[in-house]
Parts: C-alpha cells; structure tokens; sequence
C-alpha cells in the first residue's frame, strides 16, 4: 500500500492537522507545523503563484480537485506526486481544504512539474521587490517636479535630471523593501506572522514561499542601495548638486535602520512612522526639487508634507493585520502601542491633518489654488476611513487596505496635476 499524507488547513493556508503519513512525507513533526506553518511550506514558490489559487478555487466549486505536482520535504529535496484537493465545513459553512498526497517515487520531480508562464516568473521578481509599493516612490517625485514647475523652478524643464533622480528614488524603495523583508524575517517577524496570507500583511513572504533565499534577499538589497548611491552620484557630477549627499546619507540610514538591529527603528513606538513619512514625503519631494533645480526652501518641505502623511497612512493600516505577530516578535509601532482600538482613530487623523494643509497652504498663499484638486480625492478617503473602522479585526480590512494605496495615488496626481496647472496659467 502506498504511502498518503492527509493536511488539512484553514482558509489562510494554515495548518490544523498533519497525520503519521503527512510526517514521513513532508519530514516535518505535526508539533513543527501545526497552528504554525502553511500548507503553502511543501510547494515550490512559482507553483504557489500560478496554480495553487485555481486548484483551490476548483476544488471549492465543484467539491474536489486532483493534479500531479512537485512537493518539497523539510531538507529542500523535489518529488512527485498526485494531490486531491477537497473543501471542508463545518456548520454549512466553508472553513478551509483538505489535501490527500500521494508520493509518487517511480516519477522523475522534474517530469511533474506543471507548466510555469514567463509572466508568472516576471511577477515573482516583482514579489521579491514588492514592485507594486513604489507607487509611494513615485507620486513625491511627481509632485516635486510638478511643485518645482509651479514655482518656476525649472524651466526647461529638465528631464534626464528628472528620470535619474526617479531612478535613485525607486532604486532606494527597492532597497527599503528588500531590508526590510530580510530583517523581519531574521528577526522572526514575518516567520510567526500567519494571521493573513495576502498583498498588505507579512511583507512580500519571498522567503517563506522560496522565491529567494536569505542570502538572495540581502544581497539584493545592497544592490539595490548601491544603485541608488550611484544615480545620488551622477547627479552631483551633473548637476553639481553637492547637497544631494545629505538626502542620500540620510535615506541609506533610513533603509537600512528601519528594521536593522541594533536601532530598529520600525519597533521604537512611532519612529518608524516619523521615518516613513518624513522620507516619502517633505524628503523626498524636496529633494526632487533640489535634484531638478539647485534650490531648496522651507516650502518645499511643507510641499511634501500631506503625501508623506498619505504614506504614513498606508502603513498604519497595513499594520493592523501584522498586530499579533509584531507584538510577539517586539516590533512595537504605533497600533502596537496603542491597541487597535485606539490606534484606528490615527489612520482619520493622518488624512486629516493631510487635507488641512492643503487647505491652509492654499489660504494662505504657500500654495497656487490648483493644490486644492487634492480635494476630489476625498469620498476615497471616507472610504477607506470606513473600512478600517468595521474591519479592523478581520481580513475583510483587505479593502481599505488596498483603497488606502488607491488614495494614495489618486490623491498625490491629483496635487501634481493641480500644481502644474497652476504653473501653465499664472
């Protein structure tokens, strides 16, 4: 008779039962995986990507689903096997999948793996990077250059400068990420997080899902700072903008510190959102404007100022799925400190203060009328506000969380775009 393993798990992929078969299969003991790891542990990462949410989905609508696959053991080693996927319930109710495995030794692993697309590989590397984030880089950079505009900074205007400086910039958010990612994970972090399995909790799980390996991890993250220090470089050889070395010095600090032993700065109750919303916002769009044109003003600051808010935003709301696994590792942000109760009323108070700039510095002439167009952004803002209040212990917070970066985005084009308006017509 053939050797079976039986898991069950719940509907994030965590592991509630693992029999003697699923132990001499797997080569883990049901104490190391139970109530700690996911199912997701015993497939390759691209697998993950492509096929495992359509062999789930499948399996949910038609009560059952079977493939050949390759799985891992514990010492990394391939093999094949066949998969029958079911759901399970209890009151009616789905409450996750079981999955009966069948190692299969007379199969080459190589033999059964199923088909990966290019763009699935593609997608991985934007995984690693948490790609989909820079869009935090992106708008101050937009919105400097527009406020550089604006002001009658930089006309020409000067593009190559522009596209180096959002080179540096991203190539800086890469490094953030990728620290960040390795940190938490070397810290235990994002290895007892398993609350949520999605987009906005745990960070990019690269590791966990084996699309890089630690050292793969950091190594790029050096890369990916060193690539910025270059483009800071350029930059000063240019455009002899000498100051640059300060913005530079100050976000290498800050990307690798935010997590890094020993400041940590992320866990030290509220300094890692200072830092987040200080960098990727007056920081950074002052630094655009002092990139593009040499000068650099108290009002380029302030410029910045209700993006950075915006950001800070982002990652208030993304730490309230990560509450349980950042409190028991020592992370200590602010909804840590305040409890997630508390803490809610800091997400509304963020985009407040935001729109309160804007309003005032358009009063009072700091900034051209066109800045109110930020404005239109607001019924999102209610929106997402909303969400985090009803949602805030469960994972339907997943849509404020992805509203929140919606704003974000919508929000800080609608600033750039009245700030460059206002440069065409006065």
């Amino acid at each position: 008779m053939s050797l079976t393993s039986t898991v069950t798990c719940d509907l994030e992929g965590r592991i509630q039962t693992f029999n003697k078969g699923a132990e001499q299969v797997f080569q883990y003991s049901a104490e190391e995986v139970i109530g700690k790891k996911r199912v997701s542990l015993f497939s390759p990462g691209l697998i993950v990507l492509q096929h495992v949410p359509t062999w789930l989905k499948i399996a949910a609508q038609k009560g059952e689903f079977k493939t050949r696959t390759v799985f891992l053991r514990k010492d990394g080693s391939a093999f094949a096997a066949d998969i029958r996927i079911t759901p399970t319930f209890r009151d009616g109710q789905q409450i996750g999948y079981c999955g009966v495995t069948t190692p299969r030794p007379d199969m080459d692993a190589a033999k059964a793996w199923p088909q990966v697309a290019w763009m699935t590989k593609f997608f991985s590397a934007l995984v690693v990077m948490r790609a989909p984030f820079l869009s935090a880089t992106v708008i101050p950079v937009i919105i400097g250059a527009a406020w550089a505009a604006a002001r009658g900074l930089a006309a020409p205007f000067p593009w190559g400068l522009f596209w180096l400086t959002l080179l540096g910039a991203c190539a800086m958010h890469v490094a953030a990420n990728t620290f960040n990612d390795y940190f938490d994970w070397t810290s235990g972090t994002d290895k007892i997080n398993n609350d949520y399995f999605m987009p906005y909790s745990g960070g990019s799980r690269s590791i966990e899902l084996g699309l890089v390996s630690e050292k793969g991890l950091y190594r790029l993250a050096v890369s990916a700072t060193l690539i910025a220090i270059a483009c800071g470089f350029a930059l000063v050889l240019l455009a002899g903008r000498i100051g640059l070395l300060a913005f530079g010095a100050f976000g290498v600090f800050s990307v690798y510190f935010y997590t890094a032993p020993p400041l940590r700065l992320a866990a030290r109750h509220g300094l890692g959102e200072l830092l987040i919303g200080l960098n990727f916002g007056p920081l950074m769009v002052a630094g655009t404007v002092y990139a593009l044109s040499g000068s650099l003003s108290w009002l380029d600051f302030l410029a910045g100022a209700p993006i950075g808010l915006f950001t800070t935003a982002i990652l208030w709301i993304n730490e309230f799925p990560d509450l349980t696994a950042d409190k028991l590792s020592g992370k200590l942000n602010l909804v840590v400190t305040l409890g997630s109760e508390r803490a809610r009323w800091g997400y509304p108070a963020l985009l407040a203060l935001a729109f309160g700039l804007v309003v005032i510095g358009a009063a009072l002439g700091w900034f051209p009328i066109g800045a109110l167009a930020m404005l239109l952004s607001l019924p999102v803002a209610f929106f997402t506000t909303n969400a985090l209040f009803r949602h805030y212990r469960d994972r339907a917070l997943i849509k404020g969380n992805a509203a929140t970066i919606q704003l974000h985005i919508l929000a800080g084009l609608l600033l750039a775009a009245g700030l460059w308006i206002s440069a065409i017509f006065k």
